[in-house]
């Protein structure tokens, strides 16, 4: 599906701004694809991706929904009239931070009477009460953090706000405690782990339900073939050294950084 609108005020950007009428969501892209991450990865699945994010990773692999978000307002029966156009029955909810926008949990709703498997992609900020089956929580660690020698604008006004943002350890507890779920962490390399490690201990002790160490999911940065080359045996090694899974980008290790993939 193609996209349209390029927000670029301050309020845009920060994914804030509302369609003039009707329950509506920002969408970025509609299509049909391989899931390519976490338990599920090559499930044929129906991507539906938002824009807008409250945070701003500098390796985010979605750069026209946070840094430069772009999107088309479709209302929630047209969204669902596209999933349904696309022969699969598990849909996933990406973004973006999907579950900033209010109208997501209409979505789900929906989606959930019509049958389909659900997976939640999330940053871990944001709680709400809909019905998902899968919550695929992923906590920002600091190496995120958009610092000026990382912004990809070359700004790094967003540093501070990232960073005050980005772990918010009730809300995690919150969705682990409410929905089945995975916790999948980008890694950048062994620096992560200490952190890694740490906020693991927090949220046990926080959330109510157990959290073993099968729960956890180490990813390799990377938005290209080449970057996941250097950086996939490097997160496969730690997986082992710390009893974590690991998981793939299996969609751009079959399609580079095609979009819609």
């Amino acid at each position: 599906m193609p996209v349209n609108a390029d927000p670029t005020d301050e309020q845009a950007v920060d994914g804030d701004e509302r369609p003039p009428e009707g329950n509506a969501l920002p969408i970025n892209e509609l299509f049909s694809s391989l899931q390519g991450e976490g338990r599920l990865a090559g499930v044929p699945s129906v991507f539906v991706r938002t824009s807008g994010c409250n945070l701003r990773c500098w390796f985010c692999d979605s750069y026209h929904t946070s840094w430069e978000p772009s999107h088309a307002w479709l209302s929630v029966d047209d969204i669902i009239a596209g999933v349904q156009c696309h022969d699969a029955d598990h849909v996933v909810l990406t973004g973006g931070e999907p579950l900033m926008h209010e109208e997501s949990a209409v979505l789900l709703d929906r989606l959930d009477e019509l049958g389909y498997h659900t997976t939640v992609e999330t940053n871990g900020t944001i709680a709400v009460d809909a019905p998902i089956d899968l919550a695929s929580v992923s906590p920002k660690l600091a190496s995120s953090t958009p610092t000026a020698d990382r912004d990809p604008k070359g700004e790094g006004e967003w540093a501070e706000r990232h960073e005050q943002r980005r772990l918010d350890v009730d809300t995690l507890a919150t969705l682990v405690d409410r929905y089945p779920f995975q916790l999948k962490f980008v890694v950048t390399g062994p620096k992560d782990m200490p952190e890694l490690e740490s906020m693991v201990e927090r949220l046990r002790d926080r959330a109510e339900t157990t959290i073993t160490d099968a729960d956890v999911l180490l990813m390799p940065e990377g938005q290209t073939r080449d970057q996941l080359d250097e950086a996939r045996e490097v997160v496969a090694d730690l997986a082992l050294e710390h009893g974590y899974r690991y998981t793939p980008r299996l969609h751009v290790d079959l399609w580079n950084d095609a979009p819609g993939t």
